[in-house]
């Protein structure tokens, strides 16, 4: 069905569950003072393509699962209506499971069948395909999305029978028997909600959603699985952090609306926002510049996001991203690097760093390129 903005409504109508409350270890110290799902790719949030993502398929009522950073979310996202959905925040009492988090969702879920997607999680096949007749029912209780993955063993796994069903999940197997990984977007019914009230806490205590669904396999419930085509990345580490902003920047759009004066060469596909200024510089594209930035005397990409009102002066930079308002200078390389906001970097050496908000690291000439 199709709305009068053209959406494609799911019938019934599908919720949509946001996981947001992850506390981000595996970015601290950026995690310190940041939500994790609030870091931007290509100069904006996760979370916001995630919103983005739902609402593109129809699904408008959307619950926020919220931890500690639940103020940051709150004023990222506001009650949603800039995408024409409505969100209610849900507080989970404390971090213990993604089944955990469906449980404490329940009054929010009833029991319509919902999306359940992790805000820190970004995919390239449409959602559309994913969540296509899904909400019919035709006793369905899950859908899976799955992807081949390098490393099996990282992840929540999925071995398929000899009829190409799923036959078992396990969780972060030491030998796997397939590569079929569990990527962070999990279609429900309402029988869920049994599962995840049947199951006991895992070694480390949490409730596992790999748990619930096994719970419904293992009663004989259909638990159905789409195979991703294109990339996935798992957005809670630095390397592929980076990795999604360079795909993102791969779909870049050039447009120059700020200023660039005469002396700058553009190579490649730029973007230079309104209120953007670049004097001076080589920026080798992709490359994104937000408005209120300043960039001097300086050479920025290739796979470079500048946060808005960031300065770079009389450095180099390539395959980074800069959050709000840093500042790099003094003859600085920065290379692979995540920078928080208002942070600093100056000196003439080069780095692949991981700062969080209001660091100041001054590069000497000996400095290393792995991570200060």
């Amino acid at each position: 069905k199709g709305t009068a903005s053209g959406l494609r409504v799911p019938s019934p109508p599908m919720k949509g569950l946001i996981l947001a409350g992850g506390s981000g270890r595996r970015l601290r110290p950026l995690t310190h003072t940041s939500a994790k799902q609030l870091v931007p790719i290509a100069n904006k949030p996760i979370l916001h393509y995630v919103v983005e993502d739902l609402v593109g398929v129809g699904v408008t009522d959307l619950g926020i699962i919220v931890g500690d950073t639940a103020a940051e979310i709150r004023d990222s996202v506001g009650d949603g209506s800039r995408w024409g959905a409505t969100v209610t925040y849900i507080e989970q009492s404390a971090p213990l499971g993604l089944a955990h988090a469906v449980v404490e969702a329940g009054v929010f879920l009833g029991d319509d069948p919902f999306v359940m997607y992790l805000g820190d999680n970004m995919f390239e096949d449409s959602l559309e395909a994913v969540v296509e007749g899904f909400a019919e029912g035709g006793g369905v209780s899950a859908r899976l999305l799955l992807s081949r993955v390098d490393d099996p063993s990282s992840f929540g796994v999925a071995e398929l029978g000899d009829d190409g069903s799923i036959s078992q999940l396990v969780e972060k197997p030491e030998n796997p028997n397939s590569d079929l990984a569990l990527v962070g977007v999990y279609l429900f019914g309402s029988a869920i909600h049994e599962a995840v009230r049947s199951i006991q806490p895992s070694a480390r205590g949490e409730l596992e959603i790999t748990d619930a669904i096994s719970w419904l396999l293992e009663r004989g419930d259909t638990v159905e699985h789409h195979l991703l085509d294109g990339w996935w990345i798992d957005t809670g580490k630095k390397d592929p952090l980076l990795e999604c902003n360079r795909l993102v920047l791969d779909d870049l759009t050039a447009d120059v609306a700020g200023s660039v004066d005469a002396a700058s060469v553009l190579e490649g596909t730029v973007r230079v926002e309104a209120g953007a200024e670049v004097v001076g510089c080589t920026l080798v594209g992709p490359v994104v510049v937000a408005a209120g930035a300043r960039i001097e005397d300086s050479r920025v990409g290739p796979y470079v996001s500048v946060g808005a009102d960031c300065t770079i002066t009389d450095a180099t930079v390539d395959h980074s991203v800069l959050m709000e308002s840093s500042r790099v200078a003094g003859g600085a390389h920065l290379s692979d690097s995540v920078l928080g906001h208002h942070a600093e970097v100056s000196g003439g050496g080069s780095a692949s760093l991981l700062l969080g908000d209001h660091s100041v690291v001054e590069l000497g000439e000996s400095t290393g390129g792995e991570g200060v």
